[in-house]
């Protein structure tokens, strides 16, 4: 044997070793979280309000608060991000330009979240008086997952074929008709995959919402847009760290950890199928 097939095989068995250990930890993780958390299950703890200062109850309000904080963020998010990415891939054309655009967002995608809930705290709560509220904090997510959704979104309208636009455009189609009726429908399975993760990424963050939208304890479901809420990633930090009865609230927080990791799962799984049906129904 060669010292390149010995050099090959080292690598290659390395490298099944890695995959290995990743899964091994994945698994582990996994089995943590329901070992657990999977005693908490039940009806009553997904429909009912916290009791006894969350040492009983359910986690129901910390549900219906990462709702709203999620869409109303890829409600915000969805049309800059679409809109940029059409920009960029089909009217820039400055070339210079859109790779400094595309440098920008791919430094953003980058930044700690906890400094998105500083920019959020700084702007819209303090600047812009918006106060501790839903729409600070969907703000806030908004522009966390706003760089997740230009990448995406990009990438699918990139993977279009060049034959779609310049048929469009032989056939009379203007421009904008042609990214409106052929460009986008094509792209758009695509994008809804990015959309539907970067909603499982906003479920999921706590340090962006810590400042801007969260209460630590609430009786009471959200009103309107100004008021704070609940949300689950924060609800299993404060149950962890600022809790003060651990024997009941430890649990609790292991409950509400194994709830969202199941909605995650659930939008992955999604986005999954999207992007499964997507490229099997494509003839390109």
């Amino acid at each position: 044997m060669n010292k390149r097939k010995v050099i090959q095989l080292i690598s290659e068995n390395i490298l099944r070793a890695l995959i290995v250990l990743a899964i091994a930890f994945l698994a582990l993780f996994l089995f943590v979280i329901f070992r657990n958390g999977s005693e908490m299950l039940s009806w009553e703890f997904v429909s009912a309000f916290p009791r006894k200062f969350m040492t009983e109850g359910g986690i129901f309000p910390a549900i219906v608060g990462t709702f709203w904080l999620t869409s109303i963020s890829i409600i915000i998010a969805l049309p800059i991000g679409v809109m940029t990415a059409v920009y960029m891939n089909i009217y820039a054309s400055n070339k210079y330009f859109v790779r400094i655009l595309r440098t920008t967002v791919n430094t953003l995608a980058g930044v700690p979240s906890i400094i998105y809930g500083l920019f959020g705290l700084a702007v819209f709560v303090q600047f812009m008086q918006m106060d501790v509220s839903i729409l600070a904090g969907a703000s806030t997510l908004a522009i966390l997952i706003l760089p997740v959704i230009i990448n995406i979104s990009e990438e699918s309208l990139r993977s279009i074929p060049q034959d779609f636009r310049e048929a469009s455009l032989a056939l009379g189609a203007t421009e904008r008709q042609t990214m409106l009726f052929t460009t986008l429908p094509a792209a758009l399975p695509g994008i809804l995959t990015g959309a539907i993760l970067s909603v499982g990424r906003a479920a999921g963050e706590t340090a962006p919402i810590l400042f801007t939208a969260a209460t630590f304890y609430s009786r009471r479901l959200p009103k309107s847009l100004a008021d704070e809420v609940m949300a689950l990633p924060y609800h299993i930090y404060a149950l962890m760290m600022e809790g003060t009865h651990p024997e009941q609230q430890v649990p609790i927080a292991y409950g509400t950890a194994l709830v969202l990791l199941i909605l995650v799962f659930l939008l992955t799984l999604s986005a999954i199928i999207i992007r499964y049906k997507m490229r099997k129904t494509r003839k390109w």
